[in-house]
């Protein structure tokens, strides 16, 4: 039996699929979803009754649900990392265009549950947010794309992912989702700029996303209200930013305690959008630290795998992933904080929604993927096999 060193990792040929995963993943990284998760749960117990009696549920029906899709989510995840990166390629590509059909046909099929904004499929016992699956998948795309363009004698992968990029944000601008919008550009932004695009070019995207931003601000009376209320000097305590830095403000450092918190009651997004107030409110800045640096360890350990990849397609693939994990959880926690201008975006494994916990899984899953322990090869026989 032969066996092939790479960092700390003996791989062995033959081994069994399962020993030979537990081996070459990074099981911190698995640990930290694990804790979020956890966290999560924890946190739905204080925040979700107050949902479920308005409803007419049971107090923890929303519980329930939520380690249902935890589960799907976390089983997804686990699937997904045992994968080769050539697998998850060829899946995430079918993956995109599955997802950017579904994004182009919501305004036909789809729904806003009240909310303003078609954005979801109802199946009933359920709803999908088809943006939710694109964004992985369209990270995997965009470093395919980009990675063949090296190549020599490779597709025009630039201009194709940036194409594709212009296509998905224009659905949803359409919706609107000016949030979800400017996470694609990000992403693409992130890959192109690790895959060493010019600087002007980066320095062109921001400015249009600026005049994208005057735009919304203009003709929307929703993004105008937003923006206004994070500018403002003055906080509306009826609002959900100001229920938000009440009891931010009211935990303190150690917080009031397990069932003390009184903003569940008064937020109507304290389970998804703004469950990291409740988690301030009960439990103190503390448990907020510790969500922030399980999410830090889960990217910073990402980005030092990632650095020792040799293969363009991986790398730059994980970085969009960690990168893309990294500013969602940013986004949430910077609004809740008031750092941020209002964004209905959920923070990832904590908060309570199906197709965001399961499409972090898929993303999560991917990232641990491309970060396990492998091979490299020499470095040689990489530039010659490009030549061939």
């Amino acid at each position: 039996m032969t066996e092939i060193a790479h960092g700390t990792v003996i791989v062995q040929s033959g081994e069994a699929v399962l020993p030979r995963w537990w081996r070459t993943v990074d099981r911190v990284t698995i640990f930290c979803v694990l804790t979020l998760f956890a966290i999560g749960i924890l946190l739905g117990f204080a925040a979700s009754p107050p949902l479920a009696e308005r409803n007419g549920h049971e107090p923890f029906y929303y519980v329930i649900r939520q380690a249902a899709f935890g589960g799907m989510g976390l089983s997804v995840m686990i699937f997904v990392s045992m994968i080769g990166p050539v697998a998850i390629r060829r899946l995430g590509v079918l993956g995109f265009f599955a997802a950017t059909l579904a994004l182009g046909l919501l305004p036909a099929f789809g729904t806003d549950f009240g909310q303003g904004a078609t954005r979801w499929y109802s199946l009933g016992f359920a709803s999908v947010q088809p943006a939710e699956f694109l964004k992985p998948m369209f990270v995997v795309f965009t470093a395919w794309m980009i990675a063949a363009s090296q190549e020599v004698a490779g597709p025009p992968g630039k201009s194709v992912s940036l194409f594709a990029a212009v296509v998905i944000v224009g659905f949803l601008v359409m919706q609107p989702d000016f949030g979800q919008a400017a996470l694609i550009i990000f992403a693409w932004s992130v890959v192109y700029f690790v895959a060493g695009a010019p600087m002007l070019i980066l320095f062109a995207v921001m400015g249009v996303v600026a005049l994208g931003g005057a735009f919304a601000y203009n003709n929307s009376e929703h993004v105008a209200r937003r923006i206004d209320g994070f500018l403002s000097n003055e906080i509306d305590p009826h609002t959900q930013i100001g229920y938000a830095t009440d009891a931010i403000r009211n935990g303190g450092l150690f917080g009031a305690g397990l069932g003390e918190g009184t903003v569940r009651w008064t937020l109507p997004d304290a389970h998804t959008d703004f469950i990291i107030a409740v988690a301030a409110e009960e439990y103190g800045v503390i448990l907020v630290f510790l969500i922030i640096a399980l999410f830090a360890t889960i990217t910073i350990r990402a980005f030092f795998r990632l650095i020792r990849e040799r293969d363009p397609f991986i790398r730059l693939a994980g970085t969009g992933l960690a990168s893309l994990l990294a500013l969602q959880a940013f986004i949430n926690l910077g609004v809740a904080a008031r750092l941020l201008p209002a964004k209905g975006m959920t923070l990832p494994f904590v908060s309570y929604g199906g197709s965001s916990i399961i499409a972090t899984g898929i993303a999560v899953g991917m990232l641990l993927s491309f970060t396990r322990s492998r091979p490299q090869g020499e470095i040689g026989d990489i530039l010659l096999s490009r030549q061939r």
